[in-house]
């Protein structure tokens, strides 16, 4: 299993997305674990991306956001991609797997592509796009 779509549905404004989705945490434990993470983007960073993982999953109970480059999450459907602190690759024609690399260590985070696809594709629809050309 993966990440799925969860409801309620995503949600989009002229400036900003948001998807919530279910996320595949991959451990050497053989049963998996999913959780809810939500993508998002902002037309006033028109070149970033954020995944937010819930409070309940970090040491602070705080949100853990990751904002890294859009470009990067494109990219990386297709192909391995990134060096540094986040890295994306295609785990066969369905999934996608995102890896957060942090001082206390590394998380690998498996989702669906299509979750993934559908989301970037919102970041450029029209409303957005127009917001994001305003905001230059």
């Amino acid at each position: 299993m993966s990440a799925t779509a969860e409801n309620p549905p995503a949600t989009a404004t002229a400036s900003a997305v948001e998807e919530r989705v279910r996320a595949r945490v991959i451990t050497d434990d053989p049963l998996y674990r999913t959780i809810p993470v939500a993508l998002r983007f902002a037309a006033a960073e028109p070149l970033a991306v954020r995944i937010v993982f819930p409070a309940g999953l970090s040491p602070e109970g705080t949100d853990n956001e990751w904002v890294f480059p859009r470009a990067l999450l494109e990219a990386g459907l297709q192909a391995p991609t990134g060096t540094g602190d986040v890295r994306v690759w295609p785990c066969g024609r369905v999934q996608a797997v995102v890896e957060f690399h942090s001082p206390e260590g590394v998380a690998v985070v498996q989702f669906d592509i299509a979750a993934l696809r559908r989301f970037l594709r919102r970041t450029y629809a029209p409303a957005v796009a127009s917001a994001v050309s305003t905001t230059r």
